[in-house]
C-alpha cells in the first residue's frame, strides 16, 4: 500500500491522481460493462460506518497500549477480529471478486485486467470494489474508460467516476486519507 501526492507524467494518471490523495494497494475488485448508477446511499453509509470502526479502534488502541482494557476484552477483540477475517475470506470466494493491484482515488482507480474487450474507451463501467479486506461488502461506483493500454499480460484501465454524490466523495477522501494514515504509522514502526 502507497499513499501518493506527487506529480505524475503519465497524462492518464494525472486525470485521476494528480490533484487528489490516492493509494496504490491489492483489493478485491471486478469492473463490469454497465451504466448502472451503482449504490451510493450503500457506499456513503459502508464508509461512514467503516469510518467509526477506525476511530473506535484507534481510540481502544490507544487505551490498550496503556493497559485500561481488561485481558478478557482484549481476548474477546482479536477473536472477533479473527472471525470477521475468516468470514470476510469465506464471503470474498463466494462473492468471486478477484484480489488485484489498483491505484485509487476519489476521482478513479487504474487497474491492469487480463481481459477487457467489452471495456472500449468511453465505455460506461461499474467498478465493484472491497474497501476494507476484512469485511465482505463492496462498493459499486459508476466509472467512465478515460485511457487504455495493452500490456504485457491484459490490459490497463484509468477509470474516472461519474456522477458520485458530493458526499460520497467526500467520504471517499476520508476512506483514502484513513488508508494512508495507517500506512504512515506502519511505516514509523518499522
Amino acid at each position: 500500500m502507497t499513499g501518493d501526492l506527487r506529480p505524475t507524467d503519465d497524462p492518464a494518471d494525472a486525470l485521476l491522481f494528480q490533484d487528489s490523495l490516492d493509494m496504490s494497494l491489492v483489493l478485491p475488485v471486478q469492473v463490469l460493462p454497465s451504466r448502472a448508477p451503482g449504490r451510493q446511499t450503500q457506499a456513503v453509509t459502508l464508509l461512514h460506518g467503516l469510518a467509526q470502526i477506525e476511530d473506535l479502534r484507534k481510540d481502544e488502541g490507544a487505551a490498550e497500549e496503556s493497559g485500561d482494557l481488561p485481558l478478557l476484552a482484549q481476548r474477546m477483540d482479536a477473536k472477533l477480529d479473527l472471525i470477521l477475517a475468516l468470514v470476510g475470506r469465506l464471503a470474498m470466494r463466494a462473492d468471486g471478486l478477484p484480489e488485484r493491484p489498483l491505484r485509487w482515488s476519489a476521482a478513479g482507480v487504474r487497474i491492469d485486467l487480463e481481459d477487457a474487450a467489452d471495456l472500449t474507451l468511453a465505455a460506461s463501467a461499474l467498478v465493484r470494489l472491497q474497501p476494507a479486506q476484512w469485511l465482505p461488502d463492496h462498493l459499486e461506483l459508476p466509472a467512465r474508460v478515460v485511457a487504455r493500454r495493452n500490456i504485457d499480460n491484459g490490459v490497463r484501465l484509468w477509470l474516472a467516476f461519474v456522477d458520485l454524490r458530493a458526499d460520497l466523495v467526500e467520504a471517499l477522501d476520508r476512506h483514502l486519507f484513513r488508508l494512508h494514515r495507517r500506512e504512515v504509522a506502519e511505516q514509523r514502526r518499522r
